[in-house]
């Protein structure tokens, strides 16, 4: 008998943490039972540190979210190098869409997570599009759900279903995740009480300690 190929769940983000602030509990949680993360992230994020050598920041940028996607249990990890501020542009200079589409259809994900079409970041609503331009070319349809960075409240498609996810067991890993990314303390201090509460806010409506919310869109 051939053996049962494990549920592929991938992450599509923007920058390094995004995945973690958004949805870090819950990639946890499916890594724990089992599922395989592929997580997808399109800038270096060398715009961060303007001081550093661009190659030094890439390099210790990726060292970080390497150690963060094994803290949360991560199976694959992959950058496409969009220069930031200039996603939309440079995806479509890299063919970016068609990259997508490839690797989609290899890994054949059941679910899909990214960022809200409300996020204020640029880069952020430049992802949900890219994405968006390379669903519209599979042969199946993965559920995708949305994940807030920046944005405080969702206001296009509020009314579609939504997900919770009990991360309790799983938060504390999530934070773990989100400090290995030394080179942005301070980004991550300031978030990090926002964090907290929305988990807080979240688990109760879920009825448990710490939970996420996701929308589903597709």
């Amino acid at each position: 008998m051939p053996r049962k190929r494990k549920e592929t769940v991938l992450f599509f983000c923007a920058h390094n943490d995004d995945q973690i602030i958004g949805a870090g509990g819950t990639l946890a949680k499916y890594a724990r039972e089992g599922k395989y993360i592929v997580t997808v992230i399109l800038a270096f994020g060398e715009g961060s540190h303007p001081w550093l050598q661009k190659r030094e920041i890439i390099v210790q940028r990726v060292r970080e979210s390497k150690k963060a996607d094994k803290i949360l249990g991560g199976k694959e990890l992959m950058y496409f190098g969009v220069q930031e501020g200039r996603f939309r542009e440079d995806a479509q200079k890299k063919n970016l869409k068609a990259k997508v589409v490839k690797l989609i259809q290899d890994r054949r994900p059941a679910k899909i997570f990214t960022h809200s079409i409300d996020d204020p970041h640029p880069d952020h609503k430049a992802a949900y599009y890219i994405l968006e331009e390379a669903l519209k070319q599979l042969d199946y349809a993965p559920e995708v759900y949305t994940f807030s960075v920046w944005n405080p409240i969702t206001i296009r498609k509020r009314n579609y279903p939504k997900l919770f996810v009990d991360i309790s067991k799983t938060f504390p890993i999530k934070i773990k995740a989100l400090m290995a990314h030394e080179s942005q303390k301070i980004a991550v201090f300031t978030l990090l009480w926002n964090i907290y509460r929305t988990a807080i806010v979240n688990g109760l409506k879920h009825g448990c300690k710490y939970a996420e919310m996701f929308i589903r869109v597709k």
